[in-house]
């Protein structure tokens, strides 16, 4: 099986909660444990450039997230205290979100 890659597309309006937002993702990965180790294979988070490019429908911040397993990821989303962290800061400050997850059938 291939990993699972996961990528959130966020609509923030305000820069500053954008900012807080992106300071806790710096720390998301080496904060993540399950059974006392690390498991997310890498996490990705910024602020996208063509904020006046139609196409990104307002989304202003992404975050890619790559897990070993499904089973990681759905602890990632339901048990995970650096994810509901992550949550804790973002809270109210989202305007809309949008998530897919894949196993890609291509590689770099």
């Amino acid at each position: 099986m291939s990993p699972i890659k996961r990528v959130t597309l966020f609509k923030i309006p305000n820069e500053a909660d954008q900012d807080a937002i992106l300071e806790q993702y710096k720390t998301v990965k080496q904060n993540a444990l399950k059974d006392g180790k690390p498991y997310i294979l890498s996490v990705s988070a910024g602020k996208t450039i063509a904020k006046d490019d139609p196409r990104s429908k307002g989304f202003n911040l992404f975050a890619i997230s790559v897990f070993a397993s499904i089973e990681d990821m759905n602890f990632y989303d339901t048990e995970c205290g650096a994810h509901k962290a992550l949550k804790t800061v973002a809270a109210g400050k989202i305007e809309d979100i949008m998530t897919v997850y894949t196993e890609s059938v291509t590689e770099d």
